[in-house]
């Protein structure tokens, strides 16, 4: 009997210590406002996502979000569940993860936008607005009508700041530039986002600019049935309708989330504003191949030039403050 018992506390002492030895996966969730299908900011979100996953080895798990109780919830439910780290994907969910994070400290919460920063909680601060400035001279160097359209999600600073920045690189070249701006109120009604790009040219743009997500389709659904060039936002959208999209002001969003992710998992994480623009390697004008011919030389030069001047910090591009 003794011999036994003293082979089943063996057994359970081999047992604990096993467990013990186990490594517990590293989990990494994703709040995103929009559809991940939608080709731009929460496509390349998501693609963030499964580059965690398959360069640190994560577990991971991603939900749409729509309204601040939602976003809460997700926070809550995730952290709940043992998520390490959770990436609320824009400025709106600033609120929500700085009223989750006391509750669970071992947990990090990033929001892609914002200045709110506790110490599990921080901002990875995108910085758009260099490569719309860009768009902004292309467009005011290229256009006949000396008008161009923009068209806004819901008009929230992140999204203001890259039509500011684009209204700035027009102007920088063409002082009577006019950029009329519309924001639709949402991410995903592409029908409202085309009736108003072609609401904006029958007022004479012609180029639209957009910064909507999802309902960004209908600015290129507007451009290609009213044969004006438009430009594409936060992905490389060239490819979704190339014989309009001159070019894309671009976010490399998955190589930010790796090398955030990287600090969490090693336990290096400190909370703080990460700023990410063109000297970085994360944003970027790609110029449409398709349509690149139509570009003059000397308008390449003023491109080339003017990026030069962004990274090297010779040109501030304006923004809006947040």
């Amino acid at each position: 009997m003794r011999k036994i018992i003293l082979w089943a506390l063996v057994g359970a002492l081999l047992v604990t210590a096993a467990q013990a030895g186990e490594k517990k996966p590293f989990k990494v969730a994703l709040l995103s406002p929009g559809p991940i299908s939608d080709a731009g900011w929460n496509a390349l979100a998501y693609e963030g996502l499964l580059a965690i996953r398959d360069q640190l080895g994560a577990e991971i798990a991603q939900i749409q979000t729509k309204t601040p109780a939602e976003f809460e919830e997700g926070f809550r439910d995730f952290a709940r569940r043992g998520y390490h780290l959770i990436f609320g994907h824009g400025f709106e969910f600033q609120e929500a993860a700085a009223a989750v994070a006391p509750d669970f400290p071992d947990t990090v919460f990033i929001t892609t936008s914002g200045n709110t920063v506790r110490k599990n909680v921080a901002p990875i601060r995108f910085l758009l607005e260099e490569a719309t400035y860009l768009e902004g001279i292309l467009a005011a160097l290229l256009s006949k009508s000396g008008k161009a359209g923009a068209v806004g999600g819901i008009e929230i600073p992140s999204v203001k700041s890259t039509i500011v920045a684009f209204e700035a690189g027009a102007k920088s070249v063409r002082p009577d530039f006019q950029v009329v701006t519309v924001y639709i109120g949402n991410w995903e009604d592409v029908g409202s986002a085309k009736a108003a790009s072609l609401a904006l040219v029958q007022q004479g743009a012609d180029f639209l600019f957009h910064n909507a997500d999802a309902a960004g389709l209908g600015v290129f659904q507007a451009a290609q049935e009213k044969k004006v060039f438009a430009f594409g936002a936060n992905k490389n959208q060239n490819d979704v309708a190339p014989d309009v999209v001159l070019a894309s002001a671009t976010i490399d969003i998955p190589r930010a989330f790796v090398q955030v992710a990287r600090e969490v998992q090693e336990g290096k994480f400190v909370g703080r504003i990460e700023r990410k623009g063109m000297k970085d390697g994360v944003v970027d004008l790609v110029l449409n191949p398709r349509l690149e011919p139509a570009i003059p030389a000397e308008v390449k030069k003023r491109l080339d030039e003017a990026r030069a001047a962004i990274v090297a910090g010779r040109v501030q591009v304006p923004t809006v403050e947040f």
